[in-house]
């Protein structure tokens, strides 16, 4: 798939792509480049779209990644789909949470996370190109079930909007690492650390009455186990 219309320009991965975009708070744990965004993208099942159709309205959907864009898609019928189909200017955001940092202070306590938030438009996905995105969301879903299960329709597909947003406009956030207390409350007799949290994959369950094997992407799912991320001193 193509990049967005949007233009490109050289960056390092310490240059924010826009004024807008750039991270002004705690920066120094702010990440630009691509392999983070798409990343911490890659590892979302869900977003959050701001907008505002006037009012203000921050909603959760599916999310998925093919190249530099990032995709959503909905039904015809649904206000939030029919505002961002026009180019109104909307804002994505995706968080991981990866533990509670527990300091000695309380001032102190904080969060271990991985978060990507996205600026700009949605472009409405061409009818000859929605089978193939839509088919990329069931490859994130599980690899392998885009060929398994049955295609869309062509009135499915009708009823249906995809939207596209370019990640050239993003900024990646992360903290990965232990309590910082201040020094002059590294004596108290306080325990200090990090507690953990992952996302766990369970055994699948098949429905009720389903006579069909477990698919090997089924099997796997449990196996694959828990995201553990990487806590720094």
């Amino acid at each position: 798939m193509q990049a967005g219309n949007a233009p490109e320009q050289e960056q390092t991965p310490s240059a924010a792509p826009s004024d807008r975009a750039r991270i002004r708070r705690a920066a120094e744990r702010a990440s630009y480049d691509e392999e983070t965004v798409h990343a911490i993208v890659d590892a979302a099942w869900l977003c959050h779209v701001s907008f505002a159709c006037p009012d203000v309205l921050c909603l959760p959907t599916v999310c998925w990644r093919v190249d530099d864009k990032l995709y959503i898609h909905g039904s015809n019928g649904s206000r939030m789909m029919k505002h961002l189909a026009s180019g109104a200017p909307s804002c994505v955001a995706i968080t991981h949470l990866d533990g509670l940092v527990m300091a000695r202070s309380a001032f102190s306590h904080s969060m271990n996370f991985r978060s990507v938030v996205v600026h700009g438009a949605f472009e409405v996905v061409a009818e000859d190109d929605k089978p193939a995105i839509l088919h990329a969301l069931m490859e994130h879903i599980a690899k392998g079930r885009g060929d398994e299960a049955r295609k869309p329709d062509a009135n499915e597909l009708k009823a249906t909007t995809v939207l596209g947003i370019s990640l050239h406009e993003s900024s990646a956030k992360v903290r990965n690492w232990g309590p910082r207390d201040k020094e002059e409350d590294q004596a108290l007799p306080v325990w200090a650390g990090v507690l953990p949290m992952g996302e766990a994959r369970l055994p699948a369950i098949s429905e009720p009455g389903c006579t069909q094997p477990l698919p090997a992407f089924a099997q796997a799912w449990s196996a694959q186990g828990t995201f553990k991320a990487e806590v720094l001193p």
